[in-house]
């Protein structure tokens, strides 16, 4: 019996110790919900490489990703959308492991196919309210915009005009009776859900249940945004600190630009970045 307890607990601490040596080896990636399925697919094909590597991915937004990489909470952020001057800092540096475009999108029943990028700005200002006023029905146009932490919003009212000046500051010109979503997930069920709906997602999440609007003539594809043709496009970043970083989230972030791991960028839809 004293061997059998001896034995036990030999191998509770061998347990304890192995698991000890996984956390240490674990790298947290915290930001972007855009990037989030992307960084969850190179976690996953890391750690089958690399099976004492475990990558921890939270999808909360790029701002919250940009605070992580910078107040060193998590080791790597992730933001969707280009960093604000009041973000940068020497010793925060970012690499872009992907491009992706940004898609309008509307319910499948609804008939318009194209807009121009003046028609989608007025649409999210207010100021073009009614499908019938782009070639649509006469029904009201219902708006969906991401939350103000959003690296997709950010971007897209970048590309898209969206920003004003009130008393010197910089606010969204987003019109405030649009509805919020906390996520590509919730926006496309909403924009699934409604015929009178329009919204904006990341092209990499595209699929049946929505469909996606050229802009000025240009289909969103990866040829169109490589090509130039559509603009609505944005940077995937992955941001660190150089004062923290350790050799084994480093091995990782070189990893991502490696052609294993682009061609997986190209598989789910993005754009691969070499």
């Amino acid at each position: 019996m004293k061997t059998k307890v001896i034995g036990a607990l030999a191998l509770a601490g061998s347990m304890a110790f192995s698991v000890a040596a996984v956390a240490n080896e674990t790298i947290s990636v915290v930001g972007s919900s855009s990037v989030t399925p992307l960084m969850e697919v190179f976690g996953e094909t890391y750690s089958q490489a690399h099976s004492n590597v475990f990558v921890e991915v939270q999808g909360p937004g790029s701002s919250a990703g940009v605070r992580a990489a910078t107040d060193g909470s998590a080791d790597l952020g992730m933001s969707s959308r280009n960093l604000k001057d009041s973000e940068k800092s020497d010793d925060l540096k970012e690499i872009v492991v992907a491009r992706d475009g940004i898609a309008v999108v509307v319910n499948n029943k609804n008939p318009i196919t194209d807009l121009s990028k003046e028609d989608v700005t007025k649409i999210y200002k207010g100021e073009i309210t009614n499908w019938n006023q782009v070639g649509g029905e006469d029904k009201p146009i219902v708006v969906v915009t991401r939350d103000t932490a959003s690296g997709t919003r950010g971007a897209f009212e970048d590309i898209m005009s969206l920003k004003k000046k009130i008393n010197d500051i910089t606010v969204s010109a987003i019109s405030q009776r649009a509805q919020v979503t906390s996520g590509n997930g919730q926006l496309k069920t909403t924009v699934a859900n409604n015929p009178f709906a329009i919204g904006y997602i990341s092209l990499g999440t595209v699929d049946d249940s929505l469909k996606a609007l050229s802009i000025d003539g240009h289909v969103p594809s990866v040829a169109a945004i490589k090509s130039g043709e559509y603009q609505v496009q944005r940077p995937f970043l992955v941001l660190y600190k150089t004062s923290k970083i350790n050799p084994t989230t480093q091995s990782f972030l070189d990893w991502t630009l490696t052609t294993e791991a682009q061609k997986i960028v190209s598989a789910k839809g993005y754009i691969a970045v070499n």
